[in-house]
């Protein structure tokens, strides 16, 4: 055997030796300081829907999964999994899941602003770059809808779409888990609850005086009060010139609805059709006169003989 290929042998056996030493003690190591990971974990992790969406607050699923076990998030928290899946999370750690009321994600802008620009806008077809640009955007309003779809991009459930210039939400597809909310420049999606059986929304964010909101938008709020003022619940206050809804008082009546002027206010998701007015009460008849009772007949009338005295 030549000296080379001796010296290539030794090479080999070393470096085999030495991978064989540092796997025993790196197999070691891991055995005395191993972490006992809890068993609910997994089976938590298992139950999730693997979207890791972020909707609970906690790095995807896996560190909501920990969270649970350790105390430091609820059972409930999972947004796309909804009642289901908190219900087996309860199940596992042996504990109530509690009420949990859906949510959706609400655009706050009917976009009535679309058509009333300042300047046509020419740059990146993103509402983060738009909202940069001169006085935010190109729009009058300065609180409307950009428009361009970066909440869109940003869904990972496809539960958001650009439609006639505005952002509108499929609540079929909605989980609530934020990610609109957060990247939206204009912060005008909020996360609702959906707890009436009919949905009242009043979709606007405007804090612009009326006449200002007349001329920026086709219906947006312009803090009338006659919603508030109709509200059977006292669950809609103005606040800036804008009307909101305190969702723990609304009943979905929609009585607001029918009294908005701009026809703003909708009721799962549509303007209903404005109630006509109750027709006028008739005047109550005047009682019939009677008839004047007959007097008795005379005797005379009668022919009878007039007594005379004796």
């Amino acid at each position: 055997m030549s000296e080379e290929l001796m010296l290539v042998v030794k090479a080999v056996a070393v470096l085999g030796a030495l991978g064989a030493a540092f796997g025993l003690v790196l197999g070691y190591a891991a055995k005395v300081f191993a972490v006992e990971k809890d068993p609910r974990e997994e089976a938590i992790a298992g139950c999730l829907p693997g979207a890791n969406c972020g909707g609970c607050g906690f790095p995807g699923c896996g560190g909501y999964a920990a969270a649970v076990v350790k105390g430091e998030a609820p059972v409930n928290a999972c947004a796309a999994g909804g009642a289901a899946v908190a219900a087996q999370i309860a199940e596992i750690m042996g504990v109530s899941a509690g009420d949990s009321v859906k949510k959706i994600a609400q655009v706050q802008c009917s976009g009535g602003g679309c058509n009333h620009l300042r300047y046509d806008y020419v740059g990146l077809h993103d509402c983060l770059a738009a909202s940069r640009s001169l006085g935010g955007g190109a729009m009058d309003c300065q609180y409307g809808c950009l428009g361009f779809g970066t909440c869109v991009s940003e869904c990972p459930f496809d539960a958001i779409h650009i439609v006639d210039g505005v952002a509108k939400v499929d609540e079929e597809k909605c989980v609530a888990c934020g990610k609109c909310v957060a990247i939206c420049p204009k912060h005008i999606i909020e996360l609702v609850p959906m707890k009436t059986k009919k949905h009242v929304a009043i979709t606007c964010s405007s804090r612009d005086k009326g006449v200002d909101t007349r001329k920026n938008c086709d219906d947006g709020c312009i803090g009338c009060s006659l919603c508030a003022k109709a509200c059977p619940k006292e669950a809609i206050v103005v606040e800036n010139n804008l009307a909101k809804i305190d969702y723990d008082k609304c009943v979905g009546c929609g009585i607001c609805a029918q009294k908005c002027p701009r026809k703003l206010i909708t009721v799962d998701g549509v303007v209903p059709e404005p109630k006509p007015a109750p027709a006028p009460k008739a005047a109550p008849a005047a009682p019939k006169a009677e008839a004047p009772k007959a007097e008795a007949p005379k005797a005379e009338e009668k022919g009878e003989e007039p007594k005379t005295e004796a």
